[in-house]
């Protein structure tokens, strides 16, 4: 099967004619023409009554050529599993093409379901000023182990087509990453973005869950609702043994209230910090050994000004030294201010 894709972007192009924004102002007109999708020179989508010899799936949106090659289009809008119970056989797919720019989490739900594995070419379409940059494009499509071709090219199924971007990206690169932020800095939302190709992800939720306080217990809603649906979640102060004992990628949301934890399970707002020490020498122990990829967010407390009470400085000073020995210890680290990672 040989897919041609004369566009790549969504409906209106990528920029799109008349818009001012900062992402379509910064590219020639025409960059990314809208999605023109053709297979074998003779079906193009939608798939929903191709010739003789190939068979249409999932609405319309997959194909399967007369040698077996199945490719599955997943658009904006479109549920992740479109097509995971109607493609034929074991649910596999040759080619993804798939708008990863609405819900990224959809290609981990896809991975999960064996639609994509390590050979799948996981190719990014529907592209336009949703992303600020081809730049941020590609970082982006790095951390899901996906791509994007430019207009015009063709893909290949099998060893003559472009890098496979089917498995997940727990095999390679970073293994522990630290995000560091102030507050609403956006280094949640990133550390969310940075998994969210993931088939298996468990939040490690640190916090207390809100009771009795409305204004916290609507800040933990809205972290929940925005997490994808097929994520575990677990609610531990056990940070170290978390992590030990993980099966999965984490992602620790976040350092800063899980250090307040310990301070009061111990009572050392005042008083011997012994307790909170060993706890921390704990956590950098089992981060050293973590056995499967770890995101933690943390708060950055450097920037602000001095606490007026010694428990407020003695926490600060705590979460400053933790950061910097997690960060010694991670392959990747980066400060997120205004939803912008400064890489560290």
């Amino acid at each position: 099967m040989k897919v041609f894709l004369a566009g790549t972007a969504g409906g209106a192009g990528w920029p799109e004619p008349g818009c001012r924004c900062a992402s379509c102002g910064g590219l020639p007109s025409g960059h990314r023409r809208p999605l023109d999708l053709v297979v074998d020179g003779v079906v193009r989508f939608p798939f929903d009554d191709p010739p003789g010899g190939y068979l249409p799936f999932a609405e319309g949106h997959g194909l399967t050529g007369p040698d077996g090659t199945r490719l599955l289009y997943v658009p904006s809008g479109r549920s992740a599993t479109l097509g995971v119970g109607a493609v034929p056989g074991p649910g596999r797919c040759d080619f993804l093409l798939i708008d990863l720019l609405d819900r990224p989490e959809r290609l981990g739900l896809l991975r999960r379901a064996g639609v994509a594995d390590r050979d799948t070419q996981v190719v990014a379409v529907g592209l336009d000023h949703r992303v600020r940059s081809e730049a941020e494009l590609a970082r982006r499509l790095a951390l899901w182990g996906a791509l994007a071709v430019p207009d015009g090219t063709t893909l290949h199924a099998g060893p003559s087509g472009p890098a496979p971007g089917g498995g997940s990206p727990s095999g390679a690169g970073a293994r522990r990453e630290l995000l560091l932020g102030g507050s609403r800095s956006g280094k949640s939302a990133e550390a969310e973005l940075r998994l969210a190709g993931e088939p298996y992800v468990t939040y490690v939720a640190t916090g207390p869950t809100g009771a009795g306080d409305g204004e916290w217990a609507a800040r933990v809603r809205a972290h929940r609702e925005r997490r994808p649906a097929h994520w575990a979640t677990l609610e531990t102060t056990d940070l170290a043994g978390a992590v030990r004992d993980a099966t999965a990628p984490l992602l620790v949301d976040g350092l800063g209230t899980w250090l307040a934890a310990v301070f009061d399970e111990h009572g050392a707002w005042e008083g011997d910090r012994s307790a909170v020490w060993r706890r921390c020498d704990e956590l950098v122990e089992a981060w050293r050994g973590a056995p499967w990829r770890i995101v933690a967010v943390s708060d950055e407390v450097g920037m602000g000004v001095v606490p007026a009470t010694s428990s407020g400085r003695a926490f600060r000073d705590a979460l400053g030294r933790l950061n910097e020995r997690l960060a010694a210890e991670s392959e990747d680290v980066a400060l997120v201010v205004a939803g912008r990672l400064l890489p560290l």
